[in-house]
C-alpha cells in the first residue's frame, strides 16, 4: 500500500504474528467483551495524527465452505456498526521482526511517548479478500454481487508459494487501497484544468483558501516506507 493523502500513517501486519509470544490484535464491537473477530490475515493502517486517532484495516478471510462464508461476511457487514481494533499492549512494545529491536510503536506517527496500556482504534474503512474453494468462487463470480468493500480471489492464489508475485494478486490488493477509489488524488492533479482550447474555463475568484479543503500539516513525520518494507524484506 503506498503512502498517499487518504493514507499517510503506517500500514503493519497485526495477524498472523508468529515471532513473538504476545496477544495479536483483534476486532470487537464497541463496549463489548466478547464475541472477538479475530481475521486470518489482518494489516492496520494507523492515522499520523495523535489528535485524530483511527484505524484502516485489511483483512484476509480463508473461507472453506459457503457457512463459513456467510459468517465472515456478516461480521464484516456495513450494517455491523463500528468496529474497533484493540492492540494490546505486549504487541506495541515488541520487536517488529525477531531480528530487529525496533518495537512497534515506533513506527507508528500516532504515538509520540511509549504507550502505556492497549490502544483501540475507531475503524475508518474496512477492506476484506475473501479466498473461496474453486467451486464456490466459480458459483459466486456468476450468481452474487459483492459489497464495495468485499474482493474475492480462489483459495490457491492466496496459499501458493510466491503468491504474492502474482500479477493477478498484486493488481487485486491494488484495488483495495483506498485511493483506488478516485480518478486521481489531489497532489496528482494536472497543474492545468483539462478542458478544451477553444473554450477555456473562466478564471476562478480569488478567495483565501477553505481549511476543509486544504491539506492538514502533519505533526509528525511518519517513518520511511522504504525502512518499514526493509523491515519485511
Amino acid at each position: 500500500m503506498p503512502r498517499n493523502i487518504k493514507q499517510p500513517g503506517t500500514w503493519l501486519r497485526a495477524r498472523p504474528d508468529n515471532w513473538t509470544k504476545a496477544c495479536q490484535p483483534f476486532l470487537k464491537l464497541p463496549g463489548s467483551r466478547h464475541l472477538r473477530t479475530l481475521p486470518d490475515g489482518l494489516w492496520v493502517h494507523f492515522s499520523h495524527d495523535p489528535s485524530d486517532p483511527f484505524a484502516d484495516i485489511l483483512c484476509i478471510e480463508a473461507c472453506s465452505s459457503l457457512t463459513n462464508l456467510l459468517d465472515k461476511r456478516s461480521r464484516f457487514a456495513p450494517s455491523a456498526g463500528c468496529l474497533q481494533v484493540y492492540c494490546p499492549l505486549p504487541w506495541l512494545l515488541a520487536p517488529t521482526l525477531p531480528e530487529t529491536t525496533i518495537p512497534r510503536w515506533r513506527l507508528i506517527a500516532l504515538f509520540t511517548t511509549a504507550p502505556t496500556g492497549p490502544v483501540v482504534l475507531p475503524v475508518r474503512d474496512i477492506r476484506v479478500v475473501y479466498g473461496l474453494q474453486d467451486e464456490h468462487y466459480a458459483g459466486f463470480c456468476e450468481s452474487q454481487m459483492p459489497a464495495a468493500h468485499e474482493f474475492f480471489c480462489p483459495m490457491e492464489a492466496l496459499m501458493q508459494p510466491g503468491g504474492d508475485q502474482n500479477p493477478q494478486m498484486r493488481a487485486l490488493m491494488a484495488r483495495t487501497s483506498a485511493a483506488a477509489n478516485f480518478m486521481c488524488l489531489p497532489e496528482d492533479l494536472p497543474e492545468q484544468p483539462l478542458c478544451p482550447a477553444n473554450d477555456p474555463l473562466p478564471a476562478p475568484a480569488h478567495k483565501a483558501p477553505s481549511p476543509a479543503t486544504g491539506l492538514r500539516k502533519r505533526r509528525a513525520s511518519p517513518p520511511s516506507m522504504r525502512f518499514i518494507d526493509s523491515l519485511y524484506g
